[in-house]
């Protein structure tokens, strides 16, 4: 089976965009792996599925996959990067250009405005912080203080002194898959710079680092801004570049502003589980 896909990315979280009708057939999780394998494959941190809405109030919806073929619940950039293919791709009014939008996102409802071109704000909900206060883990023997905190998808997120040197690789795989966490989480390492600018990077859950990782941004946001770190309004600057994140606080919707690009556009054949 052939299918046509749009490669986007978001400060280099990469993503392969096709299009789907609901029943149609999806590669399999092995496929998906063979399809995001780098070398092998198209190459992708998480692939999304545009899909017809659920809702009325809705323009679409899309699935989202990671590269080791586990479906996940919310992408920050990935939001970003379908609603920049539906722009590109003729799909949306021009009032939805305009004044904006919704998607179903398989994490809920998402608003959509467009900014300069090639610039896309989505509203990233409510976080939902899981515990009243930090955790404390034994890892590796060492004691790991955390936040945990969902923006739809699963995080922890660790205030580090410097990133560069922080032990993304080891210490973010051994968090990722801890027991705590049954179904793995997104692990965040977070430099405070002030009030307004902050440092990050992201163990994506299944993925692995990651060049960005717009709900971790999102995470870093809301357990900086609730720790007193941080004002309404946060640039983050990850490997890939910077993200602007603004939170009014608790019961107010999160809103996150960053770039969505296409890369290329290709075709690929497929046989599910081959």
């Amino acid at each position: 089976m052939a299918i046509r896909f749009t490669k986007m990315h978001g400060l280099g979280n990469d993503f392969m965009v096709i299009e789907a009708r609901h029943g149609d057939p999806l590669p399999d999780t092995s496929t998906w792996r063979k399809l995001s394998d780098r070398h092998t494959g198209v190459g992708f941190d998480q692939a999304l599925v545009v899909l017809p809405p659920h809702q009325s109030y809705s323009v679409a919806s899309y699935k989202i996959f990671n590269a080791d073929g586990g479906e996940v619940e919310q992408c920050g950039n990935g939001a970003r990067c379908v609603a920049e293919w539906l722009r590109l791709s003729a799909r949306l009014s021009d009032q939805a250009v305009q004044m904006g939008f919704s998607l179903d996102s398989p994490g809920g409802r998402i608003e959509v405005r467009f900014g300069e071109p090639g610039m896309v704000s989505v509203s990233m909900g409510t976080p939902h912080f899981l515990t009243e206060g930090n955790t404390t883990l034994s890892v590796a023997n060492r004691d790991v203080t955390f936040t945990e905190v969902s923006m739809g998808n699963p995080h922890i997120v660790l205030r580090v002194d410097e990133v560069d040197v922080a032990p993304v690789a080891t210490l973010g795989a051994l968090l990722e898959s801890h027991p705590r966490f049954p179904s793995r989480t997104n692990v965040g390492f977070l430099q405070v710079i002030d009030r307004a600018h902050a440092r990050l990077r992201i163990f994506e859950r299944g993925v692995g680092e990651t060049l960005a990782c717009g709900t971790g941004a999102c995470a870093a946001m809301a357990v900086g801004r609730r720790s007193g770190w941080f004002g309404d309004d946060v640039d983050v600057r990850l490997p890939g570049g910077s993200l602007q994140i603004s939170w009014r606080g608790e019961n107010s919707v999160l809103w996150m502003t960053g770039p969505a690009a296409v890369a290329y556009r290709g075709q690929v054949d497929f046989l599910r589980g081959a």
